[in-house]
């Protein structure tokens, strides 16, 4: 039985982070391409098979990682719970490596660079400690190395933006030979540079159509397509179900209905900022012994490596309103193959949590 990934986020503010690193990255010797792609001659990004990580037996894509520089530790933490978002949402999983030839070479230097794909060796991905360290930035570097390119690159941008090529600086911008995966284009994808990216007199080089005041350009982590264009690249299991609504409300899909068996789903919960609080309305999950069977399992952060916020609940009855340290909050949801309950409906929001 395939995974099931389902995800929800609520982003009701824009974060702004500079993008000064593209206009350094035109000055640096190393040859990159849109602004922050290092590519060998001959690579086509999403189209080419072998620059895919492999899969193991498991259906999990290893993907090792070496650290060349003394990041502090708090830049550290940042990137694992960068890195630990994927491990919870797909079947990606980045570890430290090993012995392994082929790996991420994490390094700081001038810039906000990676190589496109899967190329062997010890492969830079290139994060300034003093400007790249951000949710989103590392992510985009990331999907990168995992294969993806520039959303405002995909075969089919011209129908969802205008390119102003009276505004950009040479080499910017062209169309990739991509494959889009059959999923829709994404204005919110942590993959998609802001309007004024690659500016030559200040104007925009990006306009959404129709709609020219859709935001783009986000940095504040993956997007629901985003995840789900991982899931697709490396068939992960089934494909998401995706909320495209940012409601207020995470319930299980069939709810009031009987829940399915041997689901396994996961929500993930992003608020601009304060503390993700989570409510119950109803809760009617199988009850047994210490909650073998079926359970919800809440952690304090964006992924199961996080805090336990609440290990195992089931039964019927409301469980307490949970109250998470930072912005984000995990919510896991399994069944087995027997009994089922009619599940859950929660309702998120952001709250403050004062000690007295």
């Amino acid at each position: 039985v395939g995974i099931k990934y389902r995800y929800c986020f609520i982003i009701t503010e824009k974060k702004e982070i500079s993008f000064k690193f593209l206009k350094n990255l035109i000055k640096m010797e190393v040859p990159t391409y849109e602004g922050d792609i290092l590519r060998p001659e001959g690579r086509s990004a999403m189209n080419c098979n072998e620059c895919l990580w492999p899969k193991s037996i498991d259906g999990t894509v290893i993907v090792p990682y070496n650290f060349s520089f003394n990041y502090s530790a708090d830049q550290l933490a940042l990137f694992k719970s960068a890195m630990q978002e994927y491990e919870s949402l797909t079947c990606v999983r980045f570890v430290p490596r090993a012995n392994e030839t082929a790996f991420l070479n994490i390094m700081s230097g001038s810039g906000c660079v990676s190589f496109l794909g899967k190329v062997g060796g010890a492969q830079t991905v290139q994060l300034a400690s003093y400007g790249c360290i951000y949710r989103g930035i590392i992510q985009h570097e990331l999907n990168h190395a995992l294969g993806f390119y520039h959303e405002q690159s995909r075969s089919d941008r011209d129908d969802y933006v205008t390119i102003h090529t009276e505004n950009i600086l040479p080499g910017n911008f062209n169309k990739a030979n991509s494959n889009n995966l059959g999923l829709e284009y994404d204005y919110s994808s942590v993959m998609h540079y802001p309007g004024d990216a690659f500016s030559k007199n200040g104007n925009l080089t990006i306009v959404p159509k129709p709609d020219p005041t859709v935001p783009i350009g986000q940095r504040d982590g993956l997007s629901i397509l985003d995840v789900s264009k991982i899931n697709r690249l490396y068939q992960c299991g089934k494909s998401p179900v995706i909320r495209t609504s940012l409601f207020l409300n995470i319930y299980e899909s069939n709810y009031p209905s009987a829940y399915p068996n041997n689901a396994n789903c996961v929500w993930l919960i992003r608020i601009p900022s304060g503390q993700v609080t989570l409510e119950f309305q109803a809760f009617d999950i199988q009850s047994s012994p210490g909650c073998v069977s079926d359970y919800i399992k809440i952690y304090d952060g964006p992924s199961k490596t996080s805090p336990v916020l609440e290990d195992r609940a089931c039964g019927i009855g409301l469980i307490p309103i949970q109250i998470a340290s930072t912005n984000q909050m995990l919510v896991e949801f399994v069944s087995d193959g027997v009994v089922t309950g009619t599940g859950f409906k929660a309702t998120y929001g952001s709250g403050m949590c004062v000690l007295v």
